[in-house]
C-alpha cells in the first residue's frame, strides 16, 4: 500500500478446504469423523455457508500413494469423487460456491466441461474448477493412455485444456440454440455440438494453484483465484505483486484474480494458549513415523533405524533413490538435507522436531482478536486478497473460526454479513464472462 494514501477498506474473501488429503489432519482426536460420510462434507459446508464463506473446496488425489511398496496409510487412503460429492452439496446449501480439483493431464475436455457445467446448472451458478496438471508416470498408470507428460508440457496441455472448455461453454449462447463447435490443436483435436445449456456464471470460477513461474503465468493469463502459499507478510505482498503485475498484459485489470493463500489456524483465550495449543496440534499432526517416513520421502532410502526423537541423520539422500510413489519430489535432495541439516544443528531439534519446523503451513496462531486483526493486515496491505482455510480437525474445525473470528472481521468491515449475490461469481466480484469467437470466453480479453 502506498504510504500516505488513503483508500476504502478491502473486503476479504474466505474459502473453506475440506481436509484430509494430506497428513495434517488429526485423525486421531475424538472429534474426528469420517472423510468419506457426506455428513462430514455437509457439516463443513453448512458451516462455511453460516459463516458466508465464497466457496468450498476439494482437494483430489488420483492414486493411492505407496511407500516401501505398500500404500502409504499415514495420511487418507480413500475420498469420493470431488464433483458427485460438490453435486449433492448443491442440494444442502444455497449460496457457497463449490469448488472441485480435476486433474487436467488425465481427463479431457469435453467429458469435464459438461459435469461442470452441470454442476453449475444444479447448483444456480456456484460451480469452480481448480485446475492442476501432473507430470507423475505412476499416476498416469490408473489411465487408459498410462504414460504421462513431462513437466515442460503440463501447463501448455492445461492451457489448452482451459481454452477447449470455454469454447465447449461459449458453443451454447445464452437463450439460443448450440453452435457446432470445432477445435484444432496440439493436444485436442475435437468437434461436434455440447450438450449442455449456458450455465448460470457463463462459465465455472477457474482457480489455479502453484506457485512456480509457469504457473503465476499461466493465473494470469487464465485463472479467476490462484491458491498459493506463503509464509511472511513480506513474502505474500511480493507474490501479490508479482501475479498483479502480469495481469495487464493479457488485458486483465488486478480486480480479475483474487490471490487466495491456504492457510492454517489455532485460537484459544490467550495468546499464550493458543501457542500452546498450536504446538500439541503440531505433534499430533507429525508423529515419530510420520517424521521417519518424511525423511524417507527426501533421502529417498530406509531411515526406519534412526530414532525419530534423536539427533539428525549422518548420511545424505540417494539422488536416484525412491521410497515413496505418487507424492511430488523435492527438488535437490542433497541441498534440502543440507539446509535441513543445518537447522536441525542450530536449533538442537531432534528429527522429528525438525520436520515440524520445515514443513509448518502459514498458521495464524493466538485470540480470535490476534488472528483477526493479522489476517486483515494480510489483506489491506496486499499481501492476499483473502484465505483459503484448512482447518486440522474433520468434519468440525470450521466451527471456531466462524463462532468466533468472523464476528470481528465483520465488525471491522473487512468481511460481508451477508450474502448480497447468488452466484460464486458474484461472491468474489468477478464479471460474468462475455460469449466470445476465440475460445477465451473473458470479456477482458
Amino acid at each position: 500500500m502506498t504510504s500516505g494514501v488513503h483508500r476504502a477498506r478491502k473486503r476479504m474473501h474466505l474459502a473453506a478446504h475440506f481436509p484430509g488429503v494430506n497428513n495434517t489432519t488429526v485423525w486421531q482426536d475424538p472429534r474426528s469423523g469420517s472423510q468419506i460420510d457426506f455428513s462430514s462434507f455437509q457439516h463443513l459446508a453448512e458451516t462455511a455457508e453460516r459463516g458466508t464463506f465464497d466457496f468450498f473446496f476439494l482437494a483430489e488425489g488420483l492414486r493411492l500413494r505407496e511407500h516401501k511398496g505398500r500404500i502409504h496409510d499415514l495420511d487418507v487412503v480413500g475420498r469420493p469423487e470431488a464433483i458427485s460429492v460438490l453435486a449433492a452439496l448443491a442440494a444442502v446449501t444455497e449460496r457457497l460456491g463449490l469448488a472441485a480439483t480435476v486433474n487436467a493431464t488425465f481427463n479431457e475436455p469435453y467429458e469435464l466441461a459438461r459435469r461442470l457445467a452441470s454442476l453449475d446448472h444444479l447448483s444456480e451458478g456456484r460451480a469452480a474448477w481448480n485446475v492442476v496438471t501432473s507430470s507423475d508416470a505412476f499416476t498416469g498408470e490408473n489411465f487408459r493412455r498410462g504414460g504421462y507428460l513431462d513437466r515442460a508440457d503440463r501447463y501448455t496441455r492445461a492451457a489448452e485444456f482451459l481454452a477447449t472448455a470455454r469454447e465447449l461453454w461459449d458453443s451454447w449462447p445464452l437463450d439460443e440454440e448450440p453452435r457446432p463447435f470445432v477445435h484444432h490443436g496440439r493436444h485436442f483435436d475435437i468437434h461436434g455440438e455440447f450438450t449442455v445449456p449456458r450455465s448460470p456464471q457463463g462459465h465455472p470460477v477457474v482457480i489455479q494453484a502453484g506457485d512456480s513461474a509457469e504457473g503465476r503465468e499461466f493465473a494470469a493469463s487464465a485463472a479467476d483465484v490462484i491458491f498459493t502459499l506463503h509464509g511472511t507478510l513480506e513474502a505474500g505482498r511480493a507474490f501479490y505483486a508479482d501475479v498483479k503485475g502480469r495481469l495487464a498484459r493479457y488485458g486483465r485489470r488486478p480486480e480479475d484474480l483474487k490471490i487466495m493463500p491456504g492457510v492454517t489456524f489455532v485460537l484459544g483465550d490467550t495468546d499464550a494458549e493458543a501457542a500452546e495449543r498450536a504446538v500439541e496440534i503440531r505433534r499430533q499432526q507429525v508423529s515419530g513415523q510420520t517424521a521417519i517416513v518424511f525423511l524417507e520421502q527426501v533421502w529417498g532410502r530406509d531411515l526406519s533405524g534412526y530414532d525419530p526423537d534423536g539427533p539428525f541423520p549422518d548420511v545424505d539422500p540417494e539422488p536416484e533413490g525412491q521410497v515413496t510413489m505418487g507424492r511430488v519430489r523435492h527438488g535437490d535432495r542433497l541441498a534440502t538435507a543440507a539446509k535441513w541439516r543445518e537447522i536441525s544443528e542450530q536449533k538442537q531439534l531432534s528429527i522429528r522436531e525438525t520436520v515440524i519446523e520445515v514443513t509448518g503451513r502459514q498458521s495464524f496462531i493466538g485470540t480470535p482478536e490476534t488472528v483477526a486483526g493479522a489476517l486483515d493486515e494480510f489483506v489491506q496491505t496486499d499481501a492476499c486478497d483473502g484465505f483459503i482455510l484448512v482447518p486440522h480437525l474433520t468434519p468440525g474445525g470450521l466451527d471456531e473460526f466462524v463462532d468466533r473470528v468472523v464476528p470481528l472481521l465483520r465488525e471491522r468491515g473487512s468481511f460481508r454479513t451477508e450474502y448480497e449475490g447468488s452466484t460464486l461469481r458474484e461472491h468474489l466480484g468477478l464479471r460474468q464472462p462475455a460469449e466470445s469467437e476465440d475460445g477465451t470466453g473473458l470479456d477482458n480479453h
